[in-house]
Protein backbone atom coordinates (compact mmCIF):
# COMPACT_ATOMS: atom_id res chain seq x y z
CA UNK A 1 0.00 0.00 0.00
CA UNK A 2 2.66 2.42 0.92
CA UNK A 3 4.87 1.54 -2.47
CA UNK A 4 1.47 2.07 -4.00
CA UNK A 5 0.50 5.63 -2.44
CA UNK A 6 4.61 6.44 -3.33
CA UNK A 7 3.85 5.35 -7.01
CA UNK A 8 0.70 7.57 -7.16
CA UNK A 9 2.37 10.38 -5.35
CA UNK A 10 5.19 10.44 -8.25
CA UNK A 11 2.12 10.20 -11.16
CA UNK A 12 0.62 13.48 -9.78
CA UNK A 13 3.82 15.28 -9.13
CA UNK A 14 4.84 14.49 -12.90
CA UNK A 15 1.39 15.26 -14.36
CA UNK A 16 2.04 19.13 -12.60
CA UNK A 17 5.04 19.19 -14.20
CA UNK A 18 3.55 18.30 -17.27
CA UNK A 19 0.94 21.05 -16.69
CA UNK A 20 3.75 23.65 -16.33
CA UNK A 21 4.99 23.12 -19.29
CA UNK A 22 1.85 22.58 -21.33
CA UNK A 23 1.09 26.33 -20.47
CA UNK A 24 4.52 27.20 -21.94
CA UNK A 25 3.83 24.94 -24.71
CA UNK A 26 0.98 27.14 -25.50
CA UNK A 27 1.91 30.64 -25.05
CA UNK A 28 5.12 29.79 -27.44
CA UNK A 29 2.56 28.32 -30.18
CA UNK A 30 -0.09 30.78 -29.56
CA UNK A 31 2.88 33.75 -29.68
CA UNK A 32 3.79 32.51 -33.15
CA UNK A 33 0.52 31.97 -34.84
CA UNK A 34 0.02 35.79 -33.74
CA UNK A 35 3.69 36.49 -35.29
CA UNK A 36 5.72 37.26 -31.97
CA UNK A 37 7.68 35.49 -29.89
CA UNK A 38 5.58 34.43 -26.12
CA UNK A 39 7.87 34.23 -22.67
CA UNK A 40 11.56 34.47 -24.06
CA UNK A 41 13.16 36.55 -20.69
CA UNK A 42 13.07 33.95 -17.36
CA UNK A 43 15.48 31.40 -18.26
CA UNK A 44 16.58 29.71 -21.29
CA UNK A 45 13.70 30.95 -23.98
CA UNK A 46 11.37 31.24 -21.16
CA UNK A 47 11.75 27.95 -19.77
CA UNK A 48 11.20 28.81 -16.39
CA UNK A 49 8.40 30.84 -16.72
CA UNK A 50 5.99 28.47 -15.59
CA UNK A 51 7.53 28.12 -12.19
CA UNK A 52 7.75 31.74 -11.74
CA UNK A 53 4.08 31.88 -12.80
CA UNK A 54 3.06 29.29 -9.79
CA UNK A 55 5.47 30.99 -7.85
CA UNK A 56 3.97 34.78 -8.22
CA UNK A 57 0.33 33.48 -7.68
CA UNK A 58 0.59 31.16 -4.65
CA UNK A 59 2.46 34.07 -2.88
CA UNK A 60 0.16 36.89 -3.75
CA UNK A 61 -3.06 37.59 -1.20
CA UNK A 62 -5.77 35.35 -1.17
CA UNK A 63 -9.05 37.57 -1.18
CA UNK A 64 -12.72 36.43 -0.41
CA UNK A 65 -16.00 37.85 -1.63
CA UNK A 66 -18.11 39.03 1.91
CA UNK A 67 -21.18 37.27 1.22
CA UNK A 68 -19.63 34.34 -0.58
CA UNK A 69 -20.55 30.98 1.16
CA UNK A 70 -17.43 30.04 2.19
CA UNK A 71 -16.50 26.37 2.21
CA UNK A 72 -18.31 25.36 -0.43
CA UNK A 73 -16.04 28.92 -2.48
CA UNK A 74 -13.03 27.30 -0.94
CA UNK A 75 -13.20 23.57 -1.35
CA UNK A 76 -14.29 23.78 -5.09
CA UNK A 77 -11.17 24.52 -7.15
CA UNK A 78 -9.22 22.03 -4.43
CA UNK A 79 -11.75 19.31 -5.28
CA UNK A 80 -11.61 20.58 -8.78
CA UNK A 81 -7.77 19.85 -9.31
CA UNK A 82 -8.41 16.25 -6.78
CA UNK A 83 -10.42 15.19 -9.58
CA UNK A 84 -8.53 16.14 -12.61
CA UNK A 85 -5.25 14.25 -10.85
CA UNK A 86 -7.76 11.13 -9.38
CA UNK A 87 -8.70 10.59 -13.19
CA UNK A 88 -5.19 9.80 -14.37
CA UNK A 89 -5.22 6.83 -12.14
CA UNK A 90 -7.14 4.43 -15.13
CA UNK A 91 -3.90 4.88 -16.69
CA UNK A 92 -2.92 1.05 -17.09
CA UNK A 93 0.63 1.10 -15.46
CA UNK A 94 1.67 -2.66 -15.41
CA UNK A 95 4.67 -2.09 -12.80
CA UNK A 96 1.98 -2.23 -9.36
CA UNK A 97 0.11 0.44 -9.74
CA UNK A 98 -3.54 0.48 -10.53
CA UNK A 99 -5.27 -1.32 -13.26
CA UNK A 100 -8.53 -0.62 -13.57
CA UNK A 101 -10.67 -3.01 -15.28
CA UNK A 102 -13.80 -1.03 -15.18
CA UNK A 103 -11.65 2.23 -16.20
CA UNK A 104 -13.86 3.74 -18.99
CA UNK A 105 -16.55 3.64 -16.21
CA UNK A 106 -14.76 5.04 -14.16
CA UNK A 107 -13.66 7.74 -16.15
CA UNK A 108 -17.23 9.16 -16.99
CA UNK A 109 -17.74 8.90 -13.37
CA UNK A 110 -15.19 11.33 -12.77
CA UNK A 111 -15.74 13.11 -15.67
CA UNK A 112 -19.94 13.61 -14.57
CA UNK A 113 -18.47 14.48 -10.95
CA UNK A 114 -15.88 17.42 -12.56
CA UNK A 115 -18.89 19.58 -13.80
CA UNK A 116 -20.25 20.07 -9.79
CA UNK A 117 -16.83 22.04 -9.11
CA UNK A 118 -17.48 24.73 -11.50
CA UNK A 119 -21.43 24.71 -11.00
CA UNK A 120 -20.67 25.24 -7.24
CA UNK A 121 -17.56 27.54 -7.87
CA UNK A 122 -19.78 29.75 -9.74
CA UNK A 123 -22.93 29.93 -7.41
CA UNK A 124 -21.10 29.99 -3.88
CA UNK A 125 -18.60 33.16 -5.14
CA UNK A 126 -22.58 34.94 -4.99
CA UNK A 127 -21.61 36.74 -8.38
CA UNK A 128 -24.01 37.12 -11.14
CA UNK A 129 -21.16 36.59 -13.54
CA UNK A 130 -19.88 33.71 -11.88
CA UNK A 131 -23.06 31.90 -11.61
CA UNK A 132 -24.17 32.59 -15.31
CA UNK A 133 -20.63 31.19 -16.18
CA UNK A 134 -21.88 27.98 -13.81
CA UNK A 135 -25.06 27.67 -15.48
CA UNK A 136 -24.04 27.61 -19.09
CA UNK A 137 -21.45 24.93 -17.93
CA UNK A 138 -24.04 22.74 -16.55
CA UNK A 139 -26.21 23.15 -19.62
CA UNK A 140 -23.19 22.43 -21.90
CA UNK A 141 -21.63 19.40 -20.17
CA UNK A 142 -25.39 17.86 -20.69
CA UNK A 143 -25.15 18.36 -24.32
CA UNK A 144 -22.16 17.18 -24.95
CA UNK A 145 -21.31 14.15 -22.34
CA UNK A 146 -24.57 12.34 -23.81
CA UNK A 147 -22.56 11.47 -27.01
CA UNK A 148 -19.31 11.28 -25.42
CA UNK A 149 -20.49 8.18 -23.26
CA UNK A 150 -21.97 6.68 -26.60
CA UNK A 151 -18.97 6.77 -28.19
CA UNK A 152 -17.01 5.27 -25.34
CA UNK A 153 -19.63 2.65 -25.21
CA UNK A 154 -18.89 1.84 -28.84
CA UNK A 155 -15.24 1.24 -28.43
CA UNK A 156 -16.24 -0.93 -25.16
CA UNK A 157 -17.87 -3.10 -27.89
CA UNK A 158 -15.18 -3.21 -30.17
CA UNK A 159 -12.70 -3.97 -27.41
CA UNK A 160 -14.50 -6.46 -25.26
CA UNK A 161 -14.33 -4.53 -21.84
CA UNK A 162 -13.64 -1.66 -19.96
CA UNK A 163 -9.83 -1.82 -19.32
CA UNK A 164 -7.63 1.16 -21.38
CA UNK A 165 -5.11 -1.91 -22.08
CA UNK A 166 -7.54 -3.76 -24.32
CA UNK A 167 -7.05 -0.70 -26.53
CA UNK A 168 -3.53 -1.18 -27.37
CA UNK A 169 -3.91 -5.03 -27.60
CA UNK A 170 -7.09 -4.48 -30.37
CA UNK A 171 -5.33 -2.08 -32.16
CA UNK A 172 -1.83 -4.05 -33.33
CA UNK A 173 -2.86 -4.16 -36.92
CA UNK A 174 -4.91 -1.37 -37.85
CA UNK A 175 -5.91 1.85 -35.36
CA UNK A 176 -9.08 2.30 -34.70
CA UNK A 177 -8.67 6.41 -36.14
CA UNK A 178 -8.86 4.68 -40.03
CA UNK A 179 -11.79 2.44 -39.04
CA UNK A 180 -13.95 5.17 -36.92
CA UNK A 181 -12.94 8.49 -38.43
CA UNK A 182 -16.50 10.35 -37.95
CA UNK A 183 -16.14 9.59 -34.44
CA UNK A 184 -13.01 10.70 -33.67
CA UNK A 185 -13.57 14.15 -34.79
CA UNK A 186 -16.47 13.63 -32.45
CA UNK A 187 -14.61 12.76 -29.60
CA UNK A 188 -12.00 15.77 -30.18
CA UNK A 189 -14.53 18.14 -30.44
CA UNK A 190 -16.38 16.83 -26.89
CA UNK A 191 -12.81 17.03 -25.33
CA UNK A 192 -12.59 20.30 -26.48
CA UNK A 193 -16.21 21.15 -24.74
CA UNK A 194 -15.13 18.59 -21.88
CA UNK A 195 -11.77 20.87 -21.04
CA UNK A 196 -13.74 24.38 -21.71
CA UNK A 197 -11.56 25.35 -24.49
CA UNK A 198 -12.10 27.23 -27.19
CA UNK A 199 -14.17 27.41 -29.24
CA UNK A 200 -16.84 25.38 -26.43
CA UNK A 201 -15.51 27.97 -23.76
CA UNK A 202 -18.87 28.94 -22.30
CA UNK A 203 -18.38 28.92 -18.68
CA UNK A 204 -14.90 31.15 -19.24
CA UNK A 205 -16.48 34.01 -21.90
CA UNK A 206 -14.38 35.93 -21.26
CA UNK A 207 -15.61 38.75 -23.72
CA UNK A 208 -19.51 37.86 -22.34
CA UNK A 209 -18.82 37.17 -18.83
CA UNK A 210 -15.63 38.95 -16.98
CA UNK A 211 -13.79 35.70 -16.66
CA UNK A 212 -16.69 33.31 -15.92
CA UNK A 213 -17.17 31.18 -13.03
CA UNK A 214 -13.78 31.50 -11.50
CA UNK A 215 -14.34 35.82 -11.33
CA UNK A 216 -14.12 36.02 -7.93
CA UNK A 217 -10.79 33.88 -7.32
CA UNK A 218 -7.47 35.22 -7.14
CA UNK A 219 -3.62 33.73 -5.91
CA UNK A 220 -3.93 30.02 -5.06
CA UNK A 221 -7.91 29.27 -5.94
CA UNK A 222 -7.33 30.82 -9.03
CA UNK A 223 -3.87 28.73 -10.16
CA UNK A 224 -5.92 25.70 -8.69
CA UNK A 225 -8.77 25.98 -11.47
CA UNK A 226 -6.04 26.58 -14.31
CA UNK A 227 -4.02 23.57 -13.08
CA UNK A 228 -7.06 21.56 -13.16
CA UNK A 229 -8.09 22.25 -16.67
CA UNK A 230 -4.54 21.90 -18.23
CA UNK A 231 -4.40 18.41 -16.84
CA UNK A 232 -7.54 17.57 -17.71
CA UNK A 233 -6.44 18.62 -21.09
CA UNK A 234 -3.07 16.23 -20.71
CA UNK A 235 -5.39 13.22 -19.91
CA UNK A 236 -8.13 13.54 -22.44
CA UNK A 237 -4.94 13.97 -25.19
CA UNK A 238 -3.69 10.71 -23.43
CA UNK A 239 -6.93 9.15 -23.69
CA UNK A 240 -7.34 10.06 -27.48
CA UNK A 241 -4.17 8.34 -28.16
CA UNK A 242 -4.73 5.20 -26.58
CA UNK A 243 -8.47 4.84 -28.07
CA UNK A 244 -7.90 6.10 -32.02
CA UNK A 245 -3.87 6.33 -32.33
CA UNK A 246 -2.82 2.61 -31.11
CA UNK A 247 -2.21 3.41 -27.66
CA UNK A 248 1.57 1.44 -27.56
CA UNK A 249 2.10 3.62 -23.85
CA UNK A 250 6.00 2.18 -23.52
CA UNK A 251 7.46 3.53 -26.51
CA UNK A 252 8.37 7.20 -26.80
CA UNK A 253 6.36 7.04 -30.12
CA UNK A 254 3.28 7.52 -27.99
CA UNK A 255 4.89 10.34 -25.96
CA UNK A 256 5.18 12.20 -29.70
CA UNK A 257 1.63 11.41 -30.12
CA UNK A 258 0.74 12.71 -26.74
CA UNK A 259 2.57 16.21 -27.52
CA UNK A 260 1.14 16.44 -30.96
CA UNK A 261 -2.78 15.98 -29.58
CA UNK A 262 -1.96 18.52 -27.33
CA UNK A 263 -0.73 21.28 -29.51
CA UNK A 264 -3.43 20.33 -31.84
CA UNK A 265 -5.74 21.78 -28.52
CA UNK A 266 -3.62 24.71 -28.50
CA UNK A 267 -3.85 25.09 -32.48
CA UNK A 268 -7.71 25.54 -31.94
CA UNK A 269 -7.69 28.20 -29.52
CA UNK A 270 -5.31 30.31 -31.69
CA UNK A 271 -7.49 29.61 -34.96
CA UNK A 272 -11.09 29.41 -34.38
CA UNK A 273 -13.86 32.10 -32.60
CA UNK A 274 -15.91 30.88 -29.84
CA UNK A 275 -19.25 29.13 -30.82
CA UNK A 276 -22.37 30.70 -30.53
CA UNK A 277 -24.43 29.26 -27.40
CA UNK A 278 -27.39 27.79 -29.30
CA UNK A 279 -25.11 26.86 -31.97
CA UNK A 280 -23.21 24.19 -29.92
CA UNK A 281 -26.64 22.80 -28.59
CA UNK A 282 -27.81 22.32 -32.38
CA UNK A 283 -24.25 20.52 -32.90
CA UNK A 284 -24.39 18.28 -29.71
CA UNK A 285 -28.10 17.19 -30.23
CA UNK A 286 -28.62 17.47 -33.54
CA UNK A 287 -25.03 16.14 -35.53
CA UNK A 288 -22.84 14.40 -32.39
CA UNK A 289 -25.73 12.47 -31.03
CA UNK A 290 -27.33 10.88 -33.87
CA UNK A 291 -23.69 9.45 -35.05
CA UNK A 292 -22.41 8.44 -32.35
CA UNK A 293 -26.10 6.55 -32.29
CA UNK A 294 -25.83 4.92 -35.67
CA UNK A 295 -22.29 4.28 -34.84
CA UNK A 296 -23.16 2.09 -31.73
CA UNK A 297 -26.05 0.11 -33.58
CA UNK A 298 -23.38 -0.78 -36.45
CA UNK A 299 -21.20 -1.94 -34.39
CA UNK A 300 -23.51 -3.96 -31.61
CA UNK A 301 -24.78 -5.38 -35.11
CA UNK A 302 -21.20 -6.55 -36.28
CA UNK A 303 -20.32 -7.67 -32.68
CA UNK A 304 -23.86 -10.20 -32.93
CA UNK A 305 -22.97 -11.01 -36.67
CA UNK A 306 -19.34 -12.21 -35.91
CA UNK A 307 -20.38 -13.95 -32.41
CA UNK A 308 -23.55 -15.75 -34.89
CA UNK A 309 -20.81 -16.71 -37.61
CA UNK A 310 -18.53 -18.36 -34.84
CA UNK A 311 -20.82 -20.37 -33.38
Amino acid sequence: MILMFLELLILFICVLVGVAFLTLLERKILGYIQIRKGPNKVGYCGVMQPFSDAIKLFTKEQTFPMVSNYLPYYFSPIFSLFISLLIWSVMPFCFGMFSFNLGLLFFLCCTSVGVYTVMIAGWSSNSLYALLGGLRSVAQTISYEVSLALILISFMILSNGYNLYSFFVYQGLIWFLFITFPLMIIWFASCLAETNRTPFDFAEGESELVSGFNIEYSSGGFALIFMAEYSSILFMSMLFVILFMGGDYYSFFFLVKLVLVSSLFIWVRGTLPRYRYDKLMYLAWKSFLPISLNYLIFFSGLKILIISLLV
